[in-house]
């Protein structure tokens, strides 16, 4: 039987973004602390945490510093090298488990272990040459879309390949890394699916939510999705398949493509909160922070029931230009949320924060939520 981790102990987080504060903050209201381990001064999850240590994640002096002071060790972002978390793994638990990052966190890793236990995805083909970037391409067809295997995000390390954008220049643009070459989908939406799994593998899902990407970065999320019954239960189904499958223990994400004849495609798994899920801190029972902490805890899970329609729109630093947003005149919205991340510099892309509406219904909320974000930018 799993030990529970009583409040009053200290949990771990590698990483100090916003994810590990809206983590911190659900921590804090059970009665955790919370360390954080982070190579920068002042984060958003340093503001909040009891104790902020700043290190780079290969400083195995410091990793071991670190997790002498924990019960447990968590992670808000998957870049953490599998040395750190396997130091770690020998001392304290770490949920989800490193051997998970090391699937996820390559793209490369995470499609082929996706194709080898038969979940949907598009069709790809693993790259490391120019030579073999050309091949792929003739298998796979244009248009598609070459994405480096490692450190990529928020579109980072993608190009898309057609007529008008060459194969050299694609291959180029990835300095010669390993990559993916991915058949481009044209998807009728793109899904999301928030699973909370405990150690004693019990699940609890949210949405699907509904998503809309401007520039690669999620731009709004709502839920429910406006889909079909039974596309939103097989994505469900699918989503919490694949946690139990690499067996998190914690909060993962599956991101999907619904194509234009009704399939699920997965596109990529996140094993931590996902920015999707950031509106059921608002709309629901239990949001997915505190899921996190409970399932990393060995507590049980807590509901995951939706109180009212919601959407969410992500602040990114292009709002700060040419002035500070108009927080006023967002806040004299009913039904609207602000959630700031505590980042003292804003630039161009960068996720500042978000802002979570309640309706009636789905369209509503993001008539709502699109409504107010105007709102700080037209004052």
């Amino acid at each position: 039987m799993t030990r529970i981790i009583e409040p009053g102990a200290t949990l771990g987080v590698l990483g100090g973004g916003q994810l590990g504060r809206m983590f911190t903050v659900a921590a804090r209201r059970l009665g955790y602390r919370v360390h954080v381990l982070v190579p920068e001064s002042d984060t958003p999850a340093g503001q909040l945490a009891d104790v902020e240590i700043h290190a780079a994640y290969d400083d195995m002096d410091a990793v071991r510093h670190f997790v002498d002071g924990v019960d447990v060790v968590t992670f808000e972002f998957e870049n953490v090298p599998h040395e750190t978390t396997t130091l770690a793994e020998r001392f304290v638990p770490v949920r989800p488990s490193g051997s998970i990052l090391a699937t996820t966190q390559n793209r490369r890793n995470e499609k082929r272990w996706l194709g080898q236990n038969g979940f949907p995805l598009p069709d790809f083909e693993v790259v490391e040459s120019l030579e073999q970037l050309k091949s792929a391409v003739a298998t796979i067809g244009t248009p598609a879309v070459l994405k480096t295997a490692a450190w990529g995000y928020d579109g980072k390390g993608q190009s898309r390949i057609d007529a008008a954008h060459p194969v050299e220049d694609a291959w180029n643009a990835t300095g010669g890394q390993t990559c993916v070459l991915e058949q481009f989908v044209d998807f009728d939406c793109e899904l999301s699916v928030v699973v909370a799994r405990g150690p004693d593998n019990v699940a609890r899902t949210y949405g699907p939510m509904r998503n809309a990407h401007v520039d690669h970065i999620l731009d709004v999320s709502s839920c429910p999705a406006n889909i079909t019954k039974e596309v939103s239960s097989d994505a469900r189904e699918l989503a919490r398949s694949i946690a139990e499958s690499l067996d998190v223990v914690g909060v993962c994400c599956v991101e999907m493509f619904l194509t234009q004849d009704g399939k699920l495609l997965v596109n990529e798994i996140a094993p931590r909160p996902h920015n999707s899920g950031h509106l059921t801190i608002d709309a629901h029972i239990t949001c997915q922070f505190e899921q996190q902490v409970r399932a990393i805890c060995g507590l049980p899970l807590g509901s995951a029931e939706q109180r009212q329609p919601a959407a969410c729109a992500n602040l990114l630093g292009d709002l700060w230009l040419p002035r500070t947003p108009s927080w006023a005149s967002l806040l004299s919205s009913d039904d609207v949320k602000l959630h700031l991340y505590g980042k003292a510099t804003p630039r161009p892309r960068r996720k500042m924060g978000h802002i979570t509406a309640l309706a009636d219904t789905p369209d509503d909320a993001l008539q709502r939520v699109l409504q107010a974000r105007r709102l700080l930018s037209d004052a």
